[in-house]
């Protein structure tokens, strides 16, 4: 391949990706000599790079780990050329998939004014119990479990992680809960208390810094557990299947629910389970 076509690649690669999430071109009225407005279509601004393909386009840099997007071009050697460049770019190649568990946290005591008194109720622990007992029942090696800082994820995890024994365990303030983008349609009863413009960038730092392609040093096959909340998930499913992120409060998440989300290592995604609640009886179910 000659190296024009490998940069030609490479803006490929480039165009794209996240920045449509924070910047969306608008149109806007044109005048023209009879008065009428001529859309036009205002350009993104520099930091938000190429525009996003269209419907049906996938990205296949998303996560900004495209190995070409990885490759100082313009540091290549002359001499060697293509064959320098193909060695580069398997260095930066990942080896394996990621495995990505997506536990909601249990049902909790909605009603305290404090958030460290919103402790879960006799069914969140049960739920809790039911939950761990089929994640240690899959006979997979969990490689770590990433929670929310929040009571009710906290006292999930504590739970779970009695039925994956040695499993670390990992706080994070990024999966807390919050509203990560208006949503669209708007609903006049949900009306959250955080600001988006606050919540929404936590959010969304939470998943560029979570959801990804495994790093080329990773040669096993990886599987993780982040236990946390239904608007974060909902949202994190939304971005990782490149939907439009807008439309997360259409999904509903059961407590205790499995989404199991897949990121192979050239980057594409699959969503195995969504909300997985059926290894619980009928009446352990609930959304609250």
């Amino acid at each position: 391949m000659a190296f024009r076509q490998v940069l030609q690649l490479a803006a490929c690669g480039l165009a794209g990706g996240s920045a449509a999430v924070l910047f969306s071109a608008v149109a806007v009225g044109k005048p023209r000599a009879g008065g009428d407005a001529e859309p036009r279509v205002v350009e993104p601004p520099a930091w938000a790079g190429a525009a996003r393909p269209g419907p049906g386009v996938w990205d296949p840099n998303w996560d900004r780990r495209e190995p070409l997007s990885l490759v100082n071009l313009r540091k290549r050697n002359l001499e060697s050329g293509e064959e320098e460049l193909a060695s580069r770019l398997d260095h930066y190649k990942a080896k394996a998939t990621r495995h990505i568990f997506l536990i909601r946290h249990s049902q909790y005591h909605v009603d305290a004014s404090l958030e460290k008194d919103r402790t879960l109720t006799p069914l969140g622990r049960e739920q809790a119990e039911l939950t761990g007992l089929r994640l240690a029942s899959l006979g997979l090696k969990f490689n770590k479990i990433v929670h929310s800082s929040m009571t009710r994820a906290i006292e999930t995890t504590d739970i779970i992680s009695k039925h994956l024994p040695g499993v670390r365990k990992v706080s994070t303030d990024l999966l807390r809960e919050g509203a990560p983008i208006e949503p669209d349609p708007p609903v006049s009863h949900w009306k959250p208390e955080a600001v988006y413009y606050e919540d929404g960038a936590r959010i969304e730092a939470a998943f560029r810094n979570y959801i990804h392609r495994a790093d080329a040093k990773q040669q096993e096959d990886s599987y993780e557990i982040f236990i946390c909340h239904a608007n974060v998930i909902r949202y994190i499913v939304c971005r990782a299947l490149q939907f439009p992120p807008e439309g997360w409060l259409r999904l509903s998440l059961n407590n205790g629910s499995i989404t199991h989300l897949v990121v192979r290592p050239d980057g594409r995604v699959a969503l195995r389970t969504l909300g997985d609640t059926g290894f619980m009886p009928p009446d352990k179910i609930s959304r609250s």
